[in-house]
């Protein structure tokens, strides 16, 4: 059975530069709406074509773009991490914890309050990817195939229902990722089909998983948890005194 569709000499991208990867593609993406669609967008509406404004907002459309390249591969490595962690229990809570440290930041990023349940973050979509496919895993010894697609409809529509980020594509891409681990080529061009709504951009964050090695590289563990509520603490920061300047 084949672990790569590629050969062997193209697989150079490992763990770590995947991870980083997204974190500056997701910081691109997030510098956009903190820093030109709060900070100067909105507070100078509307848009009039032929400005210097106008010009402003299609380079933010560029940069939200390119920050649909992180979402993928954070599906990706909930797969890589539930194959190899030792305790997944201890992986769902730190997903878990994040997510609770991430909200405010996240909730000013995108709402500008503290307070806000239009839209929940990215670890929340995550650990429900995570639980899906550990059900269904479990589920799977036991040769429950109606329970298991029973699970995947429940964690999707929850994921919908609790509107975290990216919705049911969230958990629905994690259970594929997990479903054809051993097919890299098939998991990303079919995989991108479920994100859909977000061509062309998203497919750049299937390329750099076409050359993965299975290599864990250098290790930053809780840097690149950290990384996500941290940044946006520092971007809600600088937006409120971009906004206050002008």
């Amino acid at each position: 059975m084949l672990t790569y569709n590629l050969p062997d000499k193209y697989l150079k991208i490992n763990a770590s530069t995947l991870k980083w990867i997204a974190c500056i593609t997701m910081l691109i993406d997030h510098s956009a709406l903190a820093l030109i669609y709060h900070a100067i967008l909105i507070p100078n509406a509307p848009l009039v074509y032929g400005t210097q404004l106008y010009t402003l907002y299609r380079i933010y459309k560029v940069m939200r773009g390119i920050g649909r390249t992180a979402f993928p591969i954070y599906c990706f490595f909930i797969v890589e991490g539930y194959l190899h962690t030792r305790n997944v229990k201890k992986y769902a809570l730190r997903l878990l914890a994040f997510g609770i440290v991430s909200e405010i930041p996240f909730n000013y990023l995108v709402t500008m309050k503290a307070r806000s349940l239009e839209y929940q973050n990215v670890y929340f979509t995550l650990l429900i990817g995570l639980l899906l496919i550990w059900g269904w895993d479990y589920l799977s010894q036991k040769k429950m195939e109606l329970v298991q697609i029973g699970l995947a409809v429940v964690l999707c529509l929850a994921a919908e229902y609790l509107r975290t980020d990216y919705g049911w594509q969230g958990p629905a891409l994690i259970l594929f990722f997990f479903l054809m681990n051993k097919w890299r080529v098939p998991q990303c061009v079919l995989g991108s089909a479920i994100l859909y709504n977000e061509y062309p951009w998203v497919l750049l964050g299937y390329i750099p998983m076409l050359f993965y090695n299975g290599e864990r590289g250098r290790q930053w563990k809780y840097f690149f948890y950290a990384f996500y509520p941290v940044h946006l603490i520092i971007l809600h920061l600088i937006a409120v005194n971009i906004h206050y300047i002008a």
